[in-house]
């Protein structure tokens, strides 16, 4: 089967469906950690990384942005000076109607009969103005902090923008 782009999954349209215990073959999450850096210190400035729109965003587009961030913080600022947070979780699971194609496949496919759909994914389901990530961090290493925070945006499916707080 094609992987479908993630502009199908971008927009809430249904209720949420989250309730695994009643489905069978649940991808895993491809987030492989939650929390980067120093864990124990603390930091005196927050920087967060808010969404805009509000839209479901796939866990293969956060572990994305993820990777992204992390890889800048520890190659700019370094491990020890920086606290990275995953704010959302993907709970949403995504389902799709999987049609087969080639020849012979109008006798295969079912088309729309009892089309409830596998499940293929989990997605995070965010409101606007909601933080997605955050550092915590020193006033020394804010610009490159933001920085980061803005090329990960960049692989999220809604535009961002970046906060301070002391």
């Amino acid at each position: 089967m094609v992987r479908k782009p993630g502009k199908m999954y971008r927009n809430i349209s249904k209720k949420a469906y989250t309730r695994r215990k009643y489905m069978g073959g649940v991808p895993g999450s491809k987030i492989v950690q939650f929390e980067m850096g120093n864990l124990s210190s603390e930091f005196p400035l927050e920087t967060h990384l808010i969404i805009n729109e509000s839209c479901q965003i796939r866990h293969t587009a956060l572990e994305a942005a993820r990777i992204a961030i992390n890889r800048r913080l520890m190659k700019e600022v370094g491990r020890m000076n920086f606290h990275f947070k995953i704010r959302v979780y993907p709970h949403h699971v995504l389902r799709e109607n999987k049609q087969a194609t080639g020849a012979g496949a109008d006798r295969v496919s079912e088309g729309m009969r009892l089309s409830f759909g596998k499940a293929v994914g989990t997605a995070a389901r965010v409101d606007s103005k909601q933080k997605i990530f955050t550092v915590y961090t020193t006033p020394q290493y804010v610009d490159k902090v933001k920085d980061a925070l803005r090329h990960g945006g960049y692989k999220l499916p809604s535009p961002t923008h970046i906060i301070i707080e002391q």
